[in-house]
């Protein structure tokens, strides 16, 4: 007996691929990694601006997490994968302001060669529902 459950929103958008949102697999919901794309027009509106990109993903994760039952509070694991790392600085001030929690989640940040639509930034996470 599978105890997976997919999780789903038109709040977020559509995966680009053969993929789910995100996975709940007992207490922990995997959420899968999330780009720039704006779920109501279902394109990128802001592809080039890191900080318009980073506010979007993290709107993304936030409202994948919130259809699989959790809240930002029970995030134990992010990554972060950036195009080019001269812009952590602007990434990392979004993120700890969108994390500002007593316990942020452990986190990797690494830089790869290119992205999915020719975004900057993608963000994946686990959650923990305690």
């Amino acid at each position: 007996m599978s105890h997976k459950q997919v999780i789903k929103t038109s709040n977020a958008p559509d995966p680009v691929g053969p993929y789910n949102q995100a996975i709940k697999a007992g207490d922990f919901i995997y959420c899968s990694g999330q780009i720039a794309i704006d779920p109501a027009l279902n394109e990128i509106t802001c592809l080039g601006d890191i900080e318009k990109e980073t506010v979007q993903v993290l709107k993304n994760l936030a409202e994948v997490l919130k259809a699989g039952g959790a809240k930002i509070e029970d995030v134990i694991k992010t990554t972060i994968y950036l195009t080019d790392l001269s812009n952590f600085q602007i990434v990392n001030k979004i993120y700890g302001d969108f994390f500002n929690v007593d316990n942020p989640p452990a986190r990797a940040c690494v830089e790869v060669s290119s992205l999915p639509k020719g975004v900057l930034v993608e963000i994946d996470c686990v959650a923990f529902l305690d």
